[in-house]
Formats: structure tokens, C-alpha cells, sequence
């Protein structure tokens, strides 16, 4: 006999006056918690209630209705109703819409008030993220969202960029297939086809982490902190339809420029542009480059200019800012951090007291005929002038007449220099940067390439100068080796680091940047001050240093001295040339010696592994010995797997704060570890190191495709 199905009865549902409602003491909920009383007290005034309330009916002690019910689920309903009542934004007996529960059933009202908690199934985040496009395609603001669901605008833009990503990706996201930080991690870029290639290049890794996929989808773009970046402006560079990247969830220091080739348009064309207004001060020629290499001034002469005279009222100035400054200073002496009023007030005197330091500066007209200047951008992206170089070619010669250019240059206070008559054209030139062989053997590491070691070694060489500079005992015990070597026959005086000639090392293989290094700064920066010591007349210079102390005299020897050091490596020639293996593995020697004899600590120089100046330039085999040893096996293994480009760039962070060294730029155990030289006797056939040993066609993989990253 067949089961009589069960038929389901609904309880009624009617208007109660709100006054004949209490809360129960049945009601689970006793913890607040999601979105307060007060903003759904706001809601339900804006679009009345969604929900009836669950309610029961009060018996007596006989068990009739006394027309007074409680109610178990909806409590916060209740008392967002009971909010608007008291702000007589409600009447006290208003109808409200319940569904009452038959007193007699056998469900208690707490299984009533937990069911109604619990199995309710909450809003997929992409749900809401979809609902807010909806509403914003049909008409509603950014801002009317935001108030309608008591949140902020920025967050409102922050879920419909997230309902904006690849809808693949979106589907993926729904069948929890990705993070919602993952997600939000491919908002960086409105670019559909790159965020599905960049997830499915991930598709085969353990590792997918947003800050890897941020990377991948930036790769390829410029930071609004590069110093391209901030010459052009971003808004110059989105007048001219370039698109900027920003990643609304996390602080992306401005964001990224896409169109790298448009930044580097701009770019030039800003450059010749400003060039050309400086041609009209009547230069013979102008140099224009985004970046001049170290040492680019080398053999031309410093012209001399007459600096323009301040002002009374300027001279006013001075005095007012550096007594406001030291006001400043002696304010909060005792404070242990600046309030940033007075943090932002001294910068603001700073950069005003720097402006009196640079003055227009004046040079004979005959001079700019024959000299010239070169137009760079500056590290924090300001165009940068340097006026006043002479090259060897326009001196004057011992028999031609002398121009006129020790005329008397007058510059009446509160004036600019006077400018040459003719304008010159401009030459404008932009070097990108060397590219190298791109091979790998997986079977054996094989040596360094040569250009990586030079490069490497003209940084320690700056390093070194700068060391020893400060360092004038042992400059002058640098200076007296060489000078034993060369007085007596017994020893051969090559193969030294110290060429006392003085004769400074020029570096024909440099990597970018390196005159914005820590010790070509500090270098430039003494050069200036004893420059501006000397006494301009030749003959004026021998009683001027006679009149230093010893100190001085020391300070300005070991200066000089600085310059003759040459830790460079360079290929042997094979054929007996000049330049011959033993000599250098002898150089290389030598500056060893001085590096400990000063301590020098490359790492405490401002040298880190990156990928441009190392990592990326040497074969997987090389990045996994670096981070092997700095940062230990594990870090090792976490990356093994990853392609040469993703692998530099792991490489590069997780090497950032361990003062790990590269081989050329470590002081190695030959020579002697005192100043005294009483070290142990070195072999003069000592082998090329093995890190410098091998052809100089040295094989790096290509950078492919990264098809895995690795987390830390």
C-alpha cells in the first residue's frame, strides 16, 4: 500500500502593530555582529523592510493569545524598527509584515531562530561585485552606490575594477578556482588577453601569488617613479594617449606607464626641446642623452664663470630661512621624531636655500663660441644642465691669437648673464644599453662574462677610490709601495693597482647609473670642495700647499692618490700585448691588498645584486649558487623550477638585505691583511682566478615566457 504523501502547510502571515511585538529570549543571536543597527535602521527607511519577522504568539497561564507576540528570529530587524520609532521616523503602531508560527508545533523557537542564521547561504563576493556594474550601466553614480550601502566610493570602484577583470578569469574565480587577492592582483591591467595569458602561464605552478601576477602584468611597463616618468609628467604622457596602470587594492608608488615606446618619444622630444632653448645661449655644441656614462667629462676643461651676486633682498632671505631653521631645530631638539609640519617646513627651507646655491653663473662670450654643455635628466627626474666644457680640439693653439675670453664679466645684482648672440645646433644623442650572448650550458657553471667582471670590477674600483680617500695613511703606504717597486731593479713595477703617474682609469665598460653610485657621488662631491680651495694661478699652487698642516696635506694627497687605483679586470691579449693574464691576476692582487688595508665593505658601499647588474646577466646555475649561499638552501630550492627571468627577479628580493657579493667583488685571501705588510710571501705565477678563467663568449640562457614563480 503506497505512502500517503505529507502535505505542507505554510504559517499565515499578517500585519502586527509594532508595538505588540518584544523581542524572545529564544533568539540565538546575542553577539553583534555584520552591518549595525543603525545603517540597517537607515536601509529599512529607504526601502521598507525585505523580510517579515518570524513571530510567536504570547499565551497565559490558560494558554490564550494575549495578543502580544515575541519573536525569535528577526531580532535585529526589530530593533533597527524599534530605532526608527524612537527617531519618530516610525509610529509606534505600524503595521509590520510577519509570518507568526503556530504556538502548539512541535519546532522550538530557538530551532526557528537558528535555522534562519545558519541556512541561509551568503552572497558570492562576485555576485556583489556584478550587482554594483549592474547598478552603475543603468544609470546610478559611483557615489549613490556608495551611500546606498553605507561604504565609500573608493570601495565601490574597488568591486566594479574586480567586475571588470577577463570574465574567464571571473569564472574561474567562481568555482573557487582562484584567491580573491588573486583576483584583485589582475586589476592591475584592463587588458584581457594578457590577464588570461599571464594566468595561464601560471596554470602549471604550485605558486601563483598576487604579487607574482602583479609583476608578470607590469613587466613590460615603466614606473611612475622612473626618472623618464617624472620629466615628462603623467600628465603630458596621458595627453598623449599613454595609458597608466594603477592597482587600486595596494600602494603602487603612482603606478606604471605602458607605452614604454611613447615615454621614450616624449621624452626626446622634451629633451630637444630644452636643448634648443639652451642652443640660443650661443654654445658651439650640446650634448643630449637621458644618462651620460661615468666619466663622460673626462678629457675636456672646465670653463670658469662669474656666479651672479645676490641681492640685498635675497641676501635677506638667507638669513630669514637659516634662522627659521635653526628656530626649528632647536624647538624640538629633544623630540624623537619630527611632527610632519615641521619635517615638511624644513624640506621646504632646504630646497629654498638650495635655489640661492645655484645662481645663474656668467662666461665670456668667446668662451661659449668655443665650449659647450651637456642635457641629461637628473636621478629624481629634473632636467639636468652642466654648461662650460672645452674640448681639446677647440683650445687655442700656442700660435693662434687668444680670443678675447678673460674679459671682465659683470653681473649687477638681481640680474641674469648675458648670452651669446649665436645659437649652435644641438646634437642629441640617446645610448641604449649593451645587450650580451644569451647562452647556457645546464651541464658545467662556466666562468663569468669578461664585460659582467669589468663592469663589476669599475664599480669596486670607484668603491675602492672613495675608501681610500678617506683612508690617508694608507694612501700614502700605497703610494710608497709603488714607489719601492720602481726605485729599486730588484722588483717589476707592473701588475700594481696603484698607477701613480697619477693616471685615473677610465671605464669603457660600465653599467647605467654607475655615476649616480654612493662613491661616485662622495668622490665628485670632495673633487668639488678642494677644487674650489685651489688657487687658480699654476704658480700660486706650490707656496698655497705649504701653507696646509699636515692633515690638509694629507687629506688632499690621499684624494689625488684615489685616482690612480685600478681594480678593473680586462681580457688578457693573447698574442703579448700590452696587457698580459699574469699582470692582471697581479693588479687584481694588488687591490685586494688596499681593499683590506681600508676595509672595504662593497656591500656597505650601496651594492646589491638586481637583476640588471647581475642576476639577469649570468645562467640559472649562477642566480641559484647566489641565493644558495646568501640566503640558504631552501631559498634554493623554492626557485630551481622557475624560468631565467622570474628567477633573476626571486632572486634579486630574496638577496636584497643578505650583503651577499659576487666573486669579483669579494676581497679575496691573497695579499696582505695589515698595512704593516708583514703578511706571507705571495707567488708571482700565481693561476687566473676560476672565476675568471674560460672564453669570453660565455653562454646565458635566453630570458623565456615565465611559466612558473616561486613563493618565499
Amino acid at each position: 500500500m503506497a505512502t500517503a504523501i505529507q502535505k505542507i502547510t505554510l504559517s499565515s502571515s499578517r500585519d502586527i502593530p509594532f508595538n505588540n511585538l518584544v523581542l524572545s529570549q529564544s533568539n540565538v543571536r546575542r553577539v553583534k555582529a555584520g552591518v549595525s543597527i543603525e545603517e540597517l535602521a537607515e536601509d529599512i527607511a529607504r526601502r521598507t523592510l525585505l523580510q517579515s519577522l518570524s513571530v510567536r504568539p504570547i499565551l497565559d497561564a490558560d494558554g490564550a493569545e494575549t495578543g502580544m507576540f515575541e519573536i525569535p528570529a528577526g531580532g535585529r530587524r526589530y530593533r533597527a524598527l524599534e530605532l526608527l520609532v524612537k527617531q519618530k521616523r516610525l509610529a509606534k503602531t505600524a503595521p509590520v509584515p510577519c509570518v507568526v508560527r503556530d504556538p502548539s508545533c512541535d519546532i522550538l523557537a530557538e530551532d526557528d531562530s537558528l535555522a534562519e542564521n545558519i541556512q541561509r547561504a551568503p552572497l558570492h563576493p562576485l555576485d556583489q561585485f556584478r550587482a554594483f556594474q549592474a547598478l552603475r550601466d543603468k544609470g546610478r553614480s559611483e557615489e549613490d552606490i556608495a551611500a546606498a550601502f553605507f561604504t565609500s566610493a573608493s570601495i565601490v570602484k574597488q568591486r566594479l575594477r574586480l567586475a571588470s577583470v577577463a570574465p574567464t578569469l571571473l569564472n574561474v574565480y567562481a568555482e573557487d578556482g582562484m584567491s580573491l587577492e588573486q583576483l584583485m592582483a589582475f586589476t592591475v591591467t584592463a587588458d584581457h588577453a594578457r590577464q588570461e595569458q599571464v594566468w595561464q602561464a601560471l596554470g602549471n605552478s604550485w605558486s601563483k601569488d598576487p604579487y607574482q601576477i602583479r609583476r608578470m602584468l607590469t613587466e613590460k611597463t615603466v614606473r611612475a617613479s622612473d626618472r623618464r616618468a617624472v620629466f615628462v609628467g603623467l600628465d603630458a604622457y596621458e595627453a598623449a594617449a599613454g595609458v597608466v596602470l594603477r592597482d587600486l587594492f595596494q600602494s603602487d608608488d603612482g603606478g606604471w606607464l605602458e607605452d614604454v615606446t611613447l615615454l621614450d618619444r616624449l621624452v626626446a622630444e622634451k629633451l630637444k626641446s630644452e636643448a634648443e632653448t639652451i642652443a640660443a645661449e650661443g654654445w658651439k655644441w650640446i650634448e643630449v642623452a637621458v644618462d651620460f656614462p661615468y666619466g663622460h667629462n673626462r678629457d675636456l676643461r672646465r670653463l670658469e664663470g662669474v656666479t651672479a651676486a645676490l641681492t640685498d633682498e635675497e641676501q635677506g632671505a638667507i638669513e630669514s630661512l637659516n634662522a627659521e631653521c635653526a628656530k626649528l631645530e632647536a624647538d624640538h631638539a629633544e623630540a624623537d621624531e619630527l611632527p610632519d609640519d615641521v619635517d615638511q617646513r624644513l624640506g621646504e627651507i632646504e630646497t629654498a636655500l638650495a635655489a640661492f646655491d645655484n645662481k645663474p653663473v656668467a662666461y665670456a662670450p668667446a668662451d661659449i663660441a668655443r665650449a659647450g654643455v651637456f642635457v641629461s635628466i637628473g636621478a629624481e627626474g629634473a632636467l639636468h644642465v652642466d654648461r662650460g666644457y672645452i674640448r681639446p680640439e677647440d683650445e687655442v693653439s700656442a700660435g693662434e691669437p687668444a680670443p678675447d675670453s678673460d674679459a671682465a664679466i659683470t653681473i649687477e645684482p638681481g640680474t641674469m648673464p648675458p648670452a651669446a648672440p649665436v645659437a649652435p645646433r644641438a646634437v642629441i644623442t640617446v645610448a641604449g644599453p649593451a645587450s650580451e650572448p644569451d647562452e647556457e650550458d645546464d651541464d658545467v657553471i662556466k666562468p663569468l662574462p669578461e664585460r659582467l667582471v669589468t663592469e663589476l670590477t669599475a664599480e669596486r674600483t670607484l668603491a675602492l677610490r672613495d675608501k681610500l680617500a678617506t683612508t690617508p695613511s694608507v694612501a700614502f703606504q700605497t703610494v710608497l709601495h709603488k714607489f719601492c717597486l720602481d726605485v729599486f731593479a730588484r722588483y717589476l713595477a707592473s701588475g700594481t693597482a696603484m698607477e701613480i703617474s697619477v693616471r685615473s682609469a677610465s671605464f669603457p665598460v660600465q653599467a647605467q647609473g654607475l655615476s649616480e653610485t654612493p662613491a661616485a657621488k662622495a668622490i665628485a662631491e670632495r673633487h668639488k670642495a678642494w677644487e674650489a680651495r685651489l688657487p687658480k694661478d699654476r704658480d700660486a699652487l706650490w707656496p698655497w700647499l705649504a701653507t696646509l698642516t699636515n692633515d690638509e696635506q694629507g687629506a688632499l694627497f690621499a684624494h689625488c692618490v684615489s685616482f690612480g687605483v685600478n681594480a678593473l679586470y680586462e681580457k688578457a691579449d693573447r698574442y703579448g700585448g700590452s696587457v698580459s693574464a699574469h699582470t692582471v691576476d697581479q693588479r687584481l692582487s694588488d687591490a685586494d691588498r688596499i681593499a683590506k688595508a681600508v676595509n672595504l665593505d662593497m656591500v656597505q658601499a650601496g651594492w646589491r645584486p638586481t637583476v640588471e647588474n647581475y642576476l639577469g646577466r649570468v645562467p640559472k646555475r649562477r642566480i641559484l649558487e647566489a641565493v644558495r649561499e646568501g640566503a640558504g638552501d631552501r631559498a634554493a630550492e623554492l626557485i630551481d623550477h622557475l624560468k631565467k627571468g622570474d628567477m633573476a627577479k626571486e632572486a634579486e628580493r630574496l638577496l636584497a638585505d643578505t650583503g651577499w657579493l659576487p666573486e669579483p667583488l669579494r676581497v679575496s685571501d691573497t695579499g696582505d691583511a695589515t698595512p704593516d705588510g708583514n703578511g706571507a710571501d705571495e707567488s708571482e705565477s700565481e693561476a687566473l682566478p676560476e672565476f675568471l678563467a674560460g672564453d669570453e663568449d660565455d653562454g646565458v640562457e635566453d630570458l623565456e615566457e615565465p611559466l612558473a614563480l616561486a613563493a618565499e
